[in-house]
């Protein structure tokens, strides 16, 4: 009984991600999504012009006409702003300049070997919580630590004799569910608070968001999240697997002695680059810090994104040079090239976004649906808690539909986070209960691309393994790190633990 019961559970699970991947896989490439709704915005402004609606802007009290997009007016604003709107858009120039860094990290190989040096150094009884670590902090080196981490994982656990599947759970678990957390300000915060301050300027044009504004709650989140995927690998998942018989035999590829002294030297490069710069910030009258000499607000936080691509770049070249990957000064503009290739894609997707997202701004519709839906939750009570965590459930849900988070942030933010700071929240806060809810559900929607190659990975283990195996695996994460996060941020907010340098849940 109790074998047709999990049959059949396997069977409704399996038909209910069959639908969710039918219905997204219908969906159009999200640089489509976002060109056709610049269509609809242009349509909507003409039609809302000719009703002579107005709104009340909230921060200068003055009444703003809906402008319609196929005025003349508009049409001109469409043709000669389309370039600024794109190279001015804010997450594209933090992001391709961090990707600087990290990218030439990535490709002289340093990710990879701190990776395998990391787990491969941990006592055998913190394996699982070492891979939850190292998978987390994984999302430094972008979708690459999909590819990485997981297979990565899994021979780790076959090494020492565990479940390798459960190894490969637990890498795309930390990878997947825990991706948006991290105890190192990256390319994800960049490309996040970007989007956030351009949604944020339809009411208040003074505000922006800082890639650090999330970090004390991310740090935060790494810990936890990795005690207690730890938990569920070792009480609910490897249990439930059993033990390991399969006849694969695999050998796992040790860092090399001279990898090992390349991390070494990679290491100290970077040790005195932070000396230098801490050095630099707490000097007497250093301009790093404000006029008062605080660093709430400094020109050290907001010029973060240079600091941390320095950071890479030192570390990366000191890297590259011992493995003599880099023999020769061209090198490093190479592999930073390599690295840009890697961004076409979010590049594309960016041309359609901020089209689409000045549009709305121009067009004051961002401001009349933000004043009027802010205006409905408040008369039907639903300013508080409640509705944040609607919001992070309802994020988790479209989730499974749209799989890149830069596209569903976009897609979101210019609604939601307008919205939410008429009701008095930290633009952000909002972005907190995005990403925790986006970062989530990774790992069980179809419409994740690297659930392909992790399935691959599986049935190098188990050859009967499917998509009903793995997502059986994921959810316990899924449903975990969800709530686990739910009650983090409402702890945050209730004892009043900012979230970043400065950074409330309130306005």
């Amino acid at each position: 009984m109790k074998v047709e019961h999990e049959v059949k559970q396997s069977r409704v699970m399996t038909g209910f991600l069959n639908g969710i991947e039918k219905l997204g896989n219908k969906l159009p490439d999200p640089f489509f999504i976002f060109a056709f709704l610049a269509i609809v915005v242009i349509i909507a402004s003409a039609i809302i012009n000719s009703l002579n609606v107005t709104v009340v802007h909230p921060g200068t009290s003055e009444e703003l006409a809906i402008k319609s997009l196929l005025s003349g007016e508009g049409i001109q604003f469409i043709l000669t702003e389309m370039l600024s709107n794109f190279t001015g858009f804010a997450p594209l120039g933090l992001v391709l300049a961090m990707m600087l860094g990290v990218g030439l990290a990535d490709k002289v190989g340093l990710l990879e070997a701190a990776i395998k040096k990391t787990m491969l150094s941990t006592p055998k009884s913190l394996v699982t919580y070492a891979v939850f670590f190292v998978g987390i902090l994984g999302n430094i080196a972008s979708d690459a630590a999909f590819v990485l981490i997981p297979p990565l994982a899994a021979m780790i656990f076959y090494t020492v004799g565990r479940h390798p599947l459960a190894g490969l759970a637990a890498g795309f678990a930390g990878v997947g569910a825990g991706f948006t957390a991290n105890i190192i300000v990256g390319g994800t915060d960049a490309l996040l608070a970007g989007i956030t301050s351009e949604a944020a300027k339809a009411v208040d044009p003074s505000i922006s968001v800082s890639p650090v504004d999330n970090w004390y709650f991310m740090s935060v989140s790494v810990v936890i999240l990795t005690l207690i995927g730890g938990l569920i690998t070792e009480r609910i998942i490897e249990p439930r697997l059993g033990k390991y018989d399969g006849e694969l035999k695999k050998e796992f590829e040790p860092v090399t002695q001279l990898e090992s002294k390349a991390l070494k030297n990679s290491v100290i490069a970077g040790v005195i680059y932070l000396i230098v710069l801490f050095t630099a910030l707490f000097w007497p009258n250093s301009p790093l810090r404000n006029e008062e000499g605080g660093i709430i607000p400094s020109t050290f936080l907001s010029g973060i994104i240079p600091i941390i691509l320095l950071f890479f770049i030192v570390m990366g070249t000191a890297y590259g040079v011992t493995v003599k990957k880099i023999q020769k000064s061209t090198d490093i503009p190479k592999f930073m090239g390599s690295a840009m290739k890697d961004m076409s894609g979010y590049i594309v997707l960016i041309f359609a976004a901020s089209q689409f997202i000045a549009y709305f701004n121009w067009s004051n519709l961002g401001t009349l649906i933000a004043v009027r839906g802010a205006d409905l939750l408040t008369s039907l009570n639903l300013t508080g808690w409640f509705v944040i965590i609607l919001f992070v459930f309802f994020t988790a849900g479209l989730n499974l539909l749209i799989f890149s988070g830069s596209a569903q942030w976009a897609l979101q933010a210019p609604i939601f986070v307008p919205m939410f700071m008429l009701l008095g929240f930290n633009p952000a806060f909002v972005q907190v209960a995005y990403r925790i809810a986006d970062s989530s559900t990774n790992v069980i929607t179809p419409l994740n691309p690297y659930i392909l190659i992790i399935l691959a990975y599986m049935k190098e283990y188990d050859k009967k393994a499917g998509l009903g195996t793995l997502i059986s695996m994921m959810l316990p994460y899924s449903i975990a790190f969800l709530f686990t996060w739910v009650i983090l941020l409402v702890l945050f907010g209730l004892l009043g633990i900012p979230f970043g340098p400065g950074v409330g849940m309130f306005l």
